[in-house]
């Protein structure tokens, strides 16, 4: 048990979650010029490919565990960002990310039911503090009432964010890192282009700023993906999940230096978020 705050895993995740609030603003200005699944597809095909290069050597040891893990790791990491994309067709974005962010409580749930194991009284009292905090930051400034097609699918979606995060805590223990993200990162890739004709999407040229974008995040996304797969080994479910909850928080913080304006009710929100997470850093005496 770590003697600080945080332990070495646990700041990993940090790191990992101020990296996926940083590229918010490069992916909301790449797919102003590419089709969603066409981009989820490059995206991953460049992290993939990184990875490849990277493990080549372990991939032929790879187990049948690995292999598995990382099909169903990706299929899911497809699924949500299939069905956050197919919510948005009826939704604006600000309600998509509302809804998405009932994932944070989802994970405890999911946590006790698939793995057995009861989360700890300070993530709960953190949860308390961080699932609102999220809402707030996430309000959309016109909330239109309603639940058509696309508040279901969102909803589903963020039901699979939540698996995602709890099936990881399966299978990441006994698997190799590498092997098994570099697995995930090819079937997300996979699915992604596949679904394309589904969508009416086509393969288009690609400004030149936009290759050096998909470049970029295939990089910081397989840098991503091994960091949480690595750092979940060890952290529960509901502990990282509070974590990953300052995504927001940081999207807002970047956000305002390129200019955009945080409210006052974000504002608030960003401060629940950090008390949740700090106060779900807090062990229990034996």
């Amino acid at each position: 048990m770590s003697k600080g705050l945080f332990s070495l895993e646990e700041w990993t995740l940090c790191l990992v979650t101020m990296l996926w609030g940083g590229t918010f603003l490069i992916i909301r200005f790449a797919m102003q010029a590419c089709g969603p699944f066409y981009f989820v597809g490059l995206r991953f095909a460049c992290a993939g490919l990184v990875l490849l290069f990277l493990s080549l050597p372990l991939l032929k040891k790879i187990s049948m565990q690995e292999m598995v893990g990382g099909v169903v790791i990706g299929v899911t990491i497809f699924l949500g960002f299939g069905l956050q994309t197919l919510g948005l067709v009826d939704i604006p974005a600000a309600k998509s990310a509302f809804i998405t962010a009932f994932y944070v409580p989802l994970v405890p749930i999911f946590e006790l039911l698939i793995l057995h194991r009861r989360p700890d009284r300070y993530v709960w009292l953190g949860m308390a503090f961080a699932f609102p905090g999220v809402l707030m930051v996430a309000w959309p400034e016109q909330m239109a009432l309603g639940f058509g097609r696309g508040e279901f699918v969102t909803m589903i979606c963020a039901v699979v964010f939540a698996l995602e995060i709890v099936l990881l805590a399966i299978f990441a223990p006994n698997c190799n890192t590498r092997r098994m993200v570099t697995v995930e990162a090819l079937v997300c890739s996979f699915l992604s282009f596949a679904c394309m004709p589904l969508v009416g999407e086509s393969v288009r040229p690609l400004p030149l700023w936009l290759v050096a974008c998909l470049l970029g995040l295939g990089l910081v996304t397989a840098f991503i993906q091994s960091l949480l797969t690595w750092a979940q080994k060890s952290v529960p479910p509901s502990r990282a999940t509070l974590i990953y909850a300052g995504e927001p928080v940081w999207a807002g913080l970047f956000g305002s230096l390129a200019g955009e304006r945080l409210g006052s009710l974000a504002l608030l929100g960003c401060v629940l978020v950090i008390t949740g997470t700090l106060v779900s850093s807090r062990k229990q005496k034996r």
